[in-house]
């Protein structure tokens, strides 16, 4: 039986729909595949010896500890502010919901390096807010934070959109408190969402550059990112370096995106 099922599973590919994954696929390799592999084997140039002395260098290590702790806390906060943005919009009716609907996505629109001259004007010097945080490690915590929010509000928004209101209303009427009913109802059919949003603002802390370098500085052992390392390295002509240090990223960013979605689909399935 289980044959007969594999064959009739690979019998609807038909001559067009190959063709059409095999373009795919080669569309694929070309823009991910073989560059990744290239940046892998330029990262063992130098052995093994190398691609350690690479990334244990004191000043690289530091910009890595930076970049993912940077990352790993502004994904946080987009997983429980990015959820409850989304639950509002969703379920609550007020007045300027559509204009913050248009400001959400605003960080998508702006060219990176226009976000960091915004985030500078408003926390550099001479801020409205009276605050200066420019060169310090709250400036880099504050721009992965606006480049980062939209993710987790817009893989969260389609979801709750679709989830049914009578569910959870049937579930209050048989006692089930809000909170109750939010773990055992509402969550499990979010986490995969939530997931998504988180990995893809992970991704993208730990990749931040445009809107980096005006507010934090840059300043080594402080304020350096892993993306302005890997430029440094470029510019000084050891590649082998910035492959190292961008191989290494490239391995966070796998390793948080397959824990993120072993957790969601933990949470999915439990009762």
């Amino acid at each position: 039986m289980s044959t007969a099922v594999a064959a009739q599973r690979v019998s609807t590919l038909t001559r067009g729909s190959g063709l059409g994954l095999g373009v795919a696929l080669l569309w694929f390799s070309l823009l991910v595949l073989i560059p990744l592999l290239a940046i892998l084997v330029q990262a063992s140039a130098g052995g093994w010896a190398g691609y350690w002395a690479a990334l244990s260098n004191p000043q690289t290590f530091a910009a890595l500890a930076l970049t993912v702790g940077e990352a790993a806390g502004v994904t946080a906060v987009n997983v429980v502010i990015g959820t409850m943005i989304a639950w509002v919009l969703v379920r609550d009716r007020f007045w300027g919901q559509r204009v913050l609907e248009v400001v959400i996505d605003i960080p998508f629109a702006l060219p990176t390096i226009v976000a960091g001259l915004v985030l500078l004007t408003l926390y550099g010097p001479g801020s409205p807010l009276g605050v200066n945080w420019a060169n310090t490690r709250t400036a880099v915590f504050l721009a992965l934070l606006f480049v980062t929010v939209p993710f987790v509000v817009r893989t969260v928004q389609p979801v709750l959109l679709e989830l049914e209101p009578e569910v959870e209303e049937a579930a209050a009427s048989l006692g089930a408190s809000r909170f109750t009913t939010f773990r055992l109802i509402v969550l499990p059919a979010l986490a995969p969402a939530i997931a998504s949003g988180a990995a893809l603002s992970f991704a993208r802390g730990i990749s931040e550059y445009g809107s980096l370098v005006l507010l934090s500085g840059n300043l080594p052992y402080d304020t350096e990112v892993a993306s302005v390392r890997i430029l440094s390295y470029v510019e000084g002509d050891q590649l082998t370096n910035a492959a190292a240090v961008a191989s290494l990223l490239l391995v966070i960013a796998l390793a948080v995106i397959i824990a993120l979605d072993v957790i969601s689909r933990r949470v999915a399935r439990r009762d």
